[in-house]
This record gives C-alpha cells, structure tokens and sequence, in this order.
C-alpha cells in the first residue's frame, strides 16, 4: 500500500524514519545501488559499466590496469628535454662612429710632445702601451717606421698606427665608477679574471684607471681618457686623501690606531701617517675608518693585519674632492669639465687644457674688477 503523501521523502532531504534508505533520499553510508549502510569493499573488482579504475589479483593486491585503445588510454606524450643555451661571445664594444659634420682625422699632434705622450693623449692607448707598440714596429712617423720612443713630434709631422693617422687628441674627460668586488684592475689578466674595463659600459671610451683597487676591494675608482691627468692624481706628492671604510675580524683599542699618525714600518716598507678612528663593534666584527695620502699596495690590510686584524671587506668612500655618495655598484658618472679645473687649480688645468687661456684671462680680469670687502 502508498504512504501517505506527508510520509514520503522529498528530494534532496535526506530520509529519516521507518521509511530511511528507501525512494529518492538515501542516508551517508548507501551508494546508489547498494543497500542501507553499505560500503564498497576496497578488495572488490569494478561494477559492471564503471570506469576501468585498479584492478585487484588473486593475492589481494591492486596492479594498474592495462593502457591500450580497449582501455580509452591516449600514448603518453613524452616531455620534451630543455635545449642548452648557447654560449654567449664576450662583449666587444663597438667602435664610436665620427659624426659626417666632422673632418678625418689629421694624424698630427696638438702641440711638440714625445711621440708615445701623444699617442697617450689620442686616447689609442697608455705610455706604456705606446712605448711596446713602437717597439714593435706599429708606430709609423712621417712615412718611416719608428723602433724607440725617444722621438719629439710637433704639427708638422704626420703619425700612424697600424697603418690609420693618429686620431686628434680628444678632450680630458673623469668619470666616477663603483667598483664592485671580484674584479681586478686591469686591461688584460693573465688569470682570466673579469677585469673593470671589461664590465664598462659600451659608450664608453677607452679609460684608464687612476690608480687600482685590489680584486676583493670596492668603491670609488676614478677613470680618465688622459694619461697625464692620471699620472698627477695618482702621486702622493698631489696630497689628495683617500678614505676607507674597512670591516675586520678581531678587537683593537683607539689607542693602538692613533699611533697610526705617526706612521709605521712592517717588514722593512715604511707607511706613512695614517688617520684611523674605531666606529663601533659589530658581533666578533668592528668598523674603522681610515683616511691615507700614500696608497701603496695593499697598504690598508697590512697595516690592521699587523694590528692582529682580519680584514674582511675594504670599501673606498672617497678620493681626494670625489665621493662615492650614492653611486651604485658598476654604475658610472662623469664628473664635469668646470669641476675638474676647480680642483686641479688654473696652472695645472691650462696645461692640461681644462681651461682656454682666453677664458681664463678673462676670468682674472673679472676677479680683479670686483671690489675688496671693507674691513
């Protein structure tokens, strides 16, 4: 006999009473087509018209079912395997193009010079370089070839190299470059190491350092495109200071570092004074800075290693006028012209050519114009 229409269960309510597990709802444990409470056993093969699903043997075990078109299986496609990246060929800058507007080069020199200073001065290579390049025979002077650099040249004569008229001298240029660590300063290192000249910039021209900072030194490095501006800022006779920032492992007393003003000798090379000052302690590590005119090699680390320091990183913040500020690491940034003659004085910048003796006549001209202030 049929229930009573309020008896019966409705659609997706779950049944409750006499009538549980029967008609449209069905309780957690029934599964469509079993009974009330009934589980699949985990042992028990497919039903009949379901999914091919793992497949239990004789012992109990479950075995992958076989893959085949019976089965509704596609071949697996096989991944495919990540191509090596090719090596890349180092960098080689290109060469800067001469504007249409400018005339070729005249291959003679702005003024009487040795023939390896003008070399140096058309930005082709440093004194030294020009010196083994005229020894071998690259150098060419009014026709002939030249063996020795004992050669003055003015404008009447006419220079090759390589068989190219030397280029006209390009104007002195300084650039402020952070060093990172890792990089020696070299053109070439026999080592094979990167070297600073090599992670440049590609606009930039050929440079050279003013003096060096070792392979696991960083911060402040000048560039120039002149030789002879090069060899007067890396003098100690300039006087220019160069300040560091040092990181060492061990202890020191500020007394022991204030006897550094006074210089010290280690294994017979005499330093001279030295300006140190304790910052603060760090874990086992402390902070000092350290202020020098000299800069001979590796002076910095002797001196705190004699100290009984462990010099574990070694930044410079300064060099004479020039600071490293905010400059990022591998970045450079070109110093202007009116900056650079401020600081290396109007003698020095005339000869250099920082400065046109016309402007600078009338510069003093102006200065001598202007009234004193009353006393």
């Amino acid at each position: 006999m049929r229930p009573p229409r309020s008896d019966r269960p409705r659609a997706g309510r779950r049944a409750s009473g006499p009538n549980a597990g029967q008609g449209l709802g069905q309780s957690s444990g029934q599964k469509r087509g079993g009974k009330p409470g009934w589980r699949k056993d985990p042992t028990a093969g497919p039903r009949p018209g379901s999914s091919p699903g793992r497949k239990a043997d004789a012992a109990g075990a479950t075995r992958q079912p076989e893959r085949g078109a019976e089965a509704g299986f596609r071949k697996p496609i096989r991944p495919s395997r990540p191509k090596p990246e090719p090596e890349r060929a180092p960098h080689v800058p290109a060469p800067q193009r001469r504007p249409r507007n400018m005339p070729p080069p005249s291959g003679r020199p702005s003024e009487e010079m040795r023939i390896a200073k003008a070399l140096a001065r058309a930005g082709l290579c440093s004194r030294r370089e020009a010196e083994r390049w005229i020894e071998e025979g690259r150098v060419k002077v009014n026709g002939k070839k030249i063996t020795s650099p004992a050669l003055d040249v003015d404008l009447s004569d006419r220079i090759e190299v390589d068989g190219k008229p030397l280029p006209d001298a390009e104007p002195i240029r300084l650039w402020r470059y952070h060093k990172p660590r890792g990089l020696v300063t070299t053109h070439r290192d026999p080592e094979g190491r990167p070297t600073v000249f090599e992670k440049l910039p590609p606009e930039m021209p050929r440079v050279m350092s003013i003096g060096r900072l070792d392979l696991n030194t960083e911060g402040l490095l000048l560039l120039t495109n002149d030789g002879a501006l090069a060899r007067h800022l890396e003098l100690p006779a300039t006087g220019w200071l160069r300040r560091y920032r040092v990181r060492a492992h061990g202890k020191v007393e500020q007394a022991a570092l204030d006897k550094l003003k006074n210089g010290v000798e280690i294994e017979g090379v005499r330093y001279g004074p030295v300006e140190a000052t304790l910052d603060r302690e760090q874990g086992h590590n402390i902070w000092i800075t350290m202020a020098l005119r000299e800069g001979k090699n590796r002076e910095v680390r002797k001196i705190l290693n004699h100290l009984g320091l462990d010099v574990n990183r070694l930044i410079r913040v300064s060099y004479g006028p020039f600071q490293l500020l905010d400059l990022e690491p591998g970045a450079v940034d070109p110093v202007r012209r009116k900056v650079i003659a401020d600081q290396l004085g109007p003698r020095l910048a005339r000869e250099l050519g920082l400065v046109d003796r016309e402007n600078d006549a009338e510069a003093r001209r102006t200065r001598a114009r202007k009234p004193k202030d009353a006393t």
